[in-house]
C-alpha cells in the first residue's frame, strides 16, 4: 500500500482528472478502504483542497472550486506538454510572455531531470524566424471568449478589409484559431446575419451590451469562416474546376489556397482570392494540379498583362540556354 502523503497526491490527481468519481471507483483505483479514502478526503480539505461529495444512488467526490487555487498535479506528459505550449505562447498572443516565462521557471524548478531535458529539448534546437509581433492581445481574447461563455453583447469599431472603419453591435458565439490569427464569429444584430471578425482588426474597448438568449451556430459555420478567411475579402477572386472529390482536395490543399466545393464524386470547385491579379495566379500555379476556368471577376487583360510580364523575364533565360 503506499504511503499517507503518496496516497494523498494520488488522490488530488484522481480528483483533478475526472469532473467526479463514485466513491467505490475512487477507493478502488487507490486500493483501499471506503474509511480510509474518507479520511484521506479530510486531510486534502485541511490542505486547502475544496473536495465536495454527495451521498445517494450517484454520489460521490468532485473537486470543487475554492477561494484559492490548490497544487495541480501532473503526470509527465501533461508536464512536458505544458512548458512546451508556455515556451510558444508569446510568439501568436501578446501580453502574457512575462507571465509564461514565470511559469516556466516553476515548471523547470519543480520537474526532475528527465523532464526538464524532454521539455526543453524542443525550445534549445529551435530557431525563431521572424515572424512580426503578435496580432492579438491576451487580455482580449479574454474579454471575447467571456463574452462569448456568457451571452453578452459588444459593441466595438472594425476595421475592414479596406481600411475603412465602422461601428458594429454583435452577439458573440465563437472564437477561432488560423495559425497566428484569431477570429471572432458573431451573430451582427444590425445586418441581421452571421459575420466572422478578425481580432486584430477590431479596434478601441469593447462596450458590453445586453445579455441575449442562446443562438444556434449554422451548421456550415467552419465553411463559413474559410470562405471568410481565403476567399470573400479579396479584391480579385476565381473559381476554379478541379479533378478529385472535396474531402481529398481538402485534405491536399492547405486552407489559404481558397474555398472547395463539391461538385460531383470525381470533381470540385475551388473558389480563390488575392489582391491582385499577380498573386491569384502565384496561387493557381502553387497548385500544381490541372484546372479548368469556371469564371471570376478579373478581367482576362489582367492575367495577358501578367503572362507577358513573365514572358518577357524568362525569354532572357532561353537565349542563356540557347547559346
Amino acid at each position: 500500500m503506499l504511503s499517507t502523503s503518496a496516497r494523498l497526491l494520488r488522490l488530488a490527481s484522481l480528483l483533478q482528472s475526472r469532473r467526479h468519481w463514485p466513491g467505490a471507483a475512487l477507493a478502488e483505483a487507490l486500493g483501499v478502504e471506503s474509511r480510509t479514502l474518507r479520511r484521506d478526503i479530510d486531510r486534502l480539505r485541511e490542505l486547502g483542497y475544496p473536495v465536495e461529495a454527495s451521498s445517494g444512488v450517484g454520489g460521490g467526490y468532485a473537486m470543487g472550486r475554492g477561494a484559492a487555487l490548490p497544487p495541480l498535479l501532473l503526470d509527465d506528459e501533461e508536464a512536458v506538454a505544458l512548458a512546451i505550449a508556455l515556451r510558444a505562447a508569446g510568439a501568436t498572443v501578446g501580453g502574457m510572455e512575462a507571465t509564461a516565462l514565470q511559469l516556466v521557471g516553476k515548471l523547470d524548478q519543480l520537474m526532475p531531470a528527465r523532464l526538464q531535458r524532454r521539455a526543453s529539448a524542443l525550445h534549445a534546437v529551435t530557431l525563431s524566424l521572424r515572424t512580426g509581433e503578435p496580432l492579438v492581445d491576451a487580455g482580449r481574447l479574454s474579454a471575447l471568449a467571456a463574452a462569448c461563455r456568457d451571452g453578452r453583447a459588444l459593441h466595438f469599431h472594425y476595421r475592414k478589409h479596406a481600411g475603412d472603419t465602422d461601428a458594429r453591435h454583435v452577439q458573440p458565439q465563437r472564437l477561432a484559431n488560423y495559425g497566428r490569427r484569431w477570429y471572432l464569429v458573431a451573430w451582427d444584430v444590425d445586418r441581421a446575419d452571421w459575420r466572422t471578425f478578425r481580432i486584430d482588426r477590431i479596434e478601441g474597448a469593447l462596450e458590453p451590451g445586453e445579455a441575449f438568449p442562446p443562438r444556434p451556430l449554422p451548421a456550415d459555420v467552419a465553411a463559413r469562416l474559410e470562405r471568410g478567411i481565403a476567399y470573400a475579402p479579396f479584391a480579385c477572386r476565381v473559381t476554379l474546376r478541379l479533378a478529385g472529390s472535396a474531402e481529398e482536395l481538402q485534405a491536399a490543399l492547405p486552407l489559404w489556397c481558397g474555398v472547395v466545393e463539391p461538385l460531383t464524386d470525381t470533381h470540385s470547385l475551388l473558389h480563390m482570392g488575392a489582391e491582385t491579379p499577380e498573386g491569384l495566379l502565384a496561387q493557381v500555379l502553387m497548385i500544381d494540379r490541372e484546372v479548368e476556368w469556371v469564371g471570376g471577376n478579373v478581367p482576362a487583360a489582367s492575367f495577358a498583362r501578367v503572362l507577358g510580364r513573365l514572358s518577357s523575364l524568362f525569354s532572357g533565360v532561353r537565349e542563356e540556354v540557347t547559346a
